[in-house]
């Protein structure tokens, strides 16, 4: 018990620095409104310290088995054993329930409460439409659930188990969002894998072949001064064209420091790093890609490579890797990477852009979506894991209760996809450098013809208007 409070506690002032970082200091005020505001971030905090637990999780497993196998007989190491991770298993699964059905539910309804009309105005007032409206959403999940089962599987049995609120319902409700979790992995991850390579680019500094930075900074120094003199010779009466020109003239000084910053670095940084990245960032993504491959492969021939298999060796008493400890490395590693990968991809995504977190100006409202929405994907990722095939890890707990992990065709449709959207997201990426140059060949670059979204930037032309694409 100890030891799993002193990691949580680690998660949780890790998570609460994260979410102050971005939460918007206007809604820092001294009266009823902070209060509530106050206890809407500590359930945030102890959400996403949750989230960040069930991501860890998997990776710590994996890491714990090997180092039980090395050492079986040091005694430094004894905590260390399997009751310890089924333990922390158990507790991520019932947090995660908490968190999700419970907590963040409180958190919404509890900031966007006033009180019922004719009650006094206070915190009680508020807290008493909240539990209200928790009910209230509790019986109407619970209908469509008892519906959804009724059209599904019309039997007595299983409408009767839907009495059995903790050891049916909730683990049932539990799988229903696991796999909207899984199925939301599916559409973020292969967007992330190839959105990583821009990213990385945007914080790497790129080589310099075949381009002159000196020219460059005095092209951007000219339009500086050009917005800069507009500026000063517009008349402040006319609020829309300053601000128009205050934006455009942030844009040219970011483009002004990257360059510098680029012009500043030294020649291994631009010659070795940004190459050594990019042919890792290619290395891992192909590697997933093929352990999807073979993971297919092995669903079609060996039906304990489902996820619900077998029930697995236990902890510390067999490899979970057939490298050993260096395929727990890397099984580790690309569990990460596709962790990052997507959330990358989440955020990529036109219908979530706006919902991005911004530093010191995102209110509590969108932080408590946020929570939500990492710990949808960061509960979901062992169950991607398991299913694709990146570790052999069996999953413990009520991780491993989703009935429709025993289901060969969604497994196996759930493969076929990811690889196959991977692939195309990442031909589509490497892809569109060539398109772009053959159109610019051709001479008609003009007719912007990429349908690519982030292509369609405003641009600053020579004379300091913007030419939106």
């Amino acid at each position: 018990f100890q030891i799993c409070f002193l990691l949580f506690a680690v998660l949780y002032i890790v998570s609460y620095f994260i979410i102050t970082r971005y939460k918007r200091k206007a809604d820092e005020q001294e009266d009823e409104d902070a209060i509530v505001n106050r206890i809407s971030l500590f359930l945030s905090t102890f959400t996403l310290a949750v989230s960040a637990g069930a991501v860890l999780l998997l990776p710590f497993s994996i890491i714990s088995n090997e180092i039980l196998l090395s050492f079986p007989q040091n005694y430094y190491i004894q905590w260390l054993n399997g009751s310890l991770i089924h333990g922390l298993w158990n507790l991520a699964s019932l947090f995660s329930n908490l968190c999700l059905f419970v907590l963040m539910p409180f958190a919404f309804f509890f900031l966007e409460s006033e009180g019922f009309a004719g009650l006094k105005k206070g915190i009680r007032a508020r807290i008493l439409e909240t539990l209200v409206m928790l009910i209230l959403l509790a019986l109407l999940i619970l209908g469509i659930v008892w519906v959804a089962s009724a059209l599904i599987d019309n039997d007595a049995a299983s409408m009767e188990s839907l009495y059995d609120l903790w050891e049916f319902y909730l683990p049932y409700l539990y799988s229903c969002i696991s796999l909207m979790g899984c199925l939301l992995l599916l559409l973020c991850t292969p967007v992330g894998l190839s959105r990583m390579f821009t990213v990385m680019g945007q914080l790497l500094v790129k080589p310099t072949i075949l381009e002159d930075l000196d020219e460059q900074m005095y092209i951007i120094t000219l339009e500086e001064e050009a917005i800069q003199r507009r500026l000063n010779g517009i008349s402040s009466m006319v609020e829309y064209q300053t601000g128009e020109l205050e934006r455009e003239l942030e844009k040219v000084k970011s483009k002004k420091t990257n360059l510098e910053r680029r012009k500043k670095a030294s020649a291994w940084e631009r010659n070795l790093v940004y190459p050594a990245v990019m042919i890792l960032l290619l290395t891992e993504t192909s590697i997933s890609v093929l352990l999807v491959a073979f993971n297919i492969l092995y669903l079609l021939v060996d039906e304990t490579a489902m996820p619900k298999g077998s029930g697995g060796p236990g902890i510390g008493n067999a490899s979970l890797s057939t490298f050993g400890f260096v395929g727990a490395a890397l099984e580790i590693i690309l569990i990460f990477y596709l962790m990052v990968s997507s959330v990358v991809g989440f955020y990529s995504l036109r219908f979530f852009e706006n919902f991005t977190p911004r530093k010191d100006d995102t209110t509590m409202t969108k932080i408590i979506g946020n929570c939500v929405s990492i710990l949808v994907l960061s509960s979901a990722l062992p169950v991607m894991s398991r299913t694709l095939g990146i570790t052999r890890f069996d999953l413990l707990g009520d991780f491993g209760r989703f009935n429709w992990l025993g289901n060969f065709y969604i497994v196996l449709s759930y493969n076929l996809l990811f690889a196959i959207v991977t692939t195309l997201c990442l031909v589509r990426k490497f892809t569109s450098a060539v398109r772009e140059e053959l159109l610019k060949a051709l001479g008609l670059d003009k007719l912007h013809l990429s349908n690519n979204p982030r292509d369609s930037e405003t641009k600053p032309s020579a004379n300091g208007h913007q030419k939106t694409l």
